[in-house]
């Protein structure tokens, strides 16, 4: 798992928004499937996925 994500735009592609993740790994644990347990990922998840001009 990445501790920072950067969103990029429509081509030319420059920097959108970037996301510093600070989880809260249960028991401390730092495998990225424990990780996905932290109260924090979900904010984050929707919070980058607003940020996605998804066009289908």
């Amino acid at each position: 798992m990445a501790d920072r994500v950067v969103v990029l735009s429509n081509r030319p592609a420059t920097v959108k928004k970037v996301f510093d993740i600070v989880l809260t790994c249960p028991n401390g644990e730092q495998s990225p499937m424990k990780c996905r347990e932290a109260p924090e990922f979900r904010h984050y998840f929707n919070k980058i996925w607003k940020e996605l001009d998804i066009h289908v």
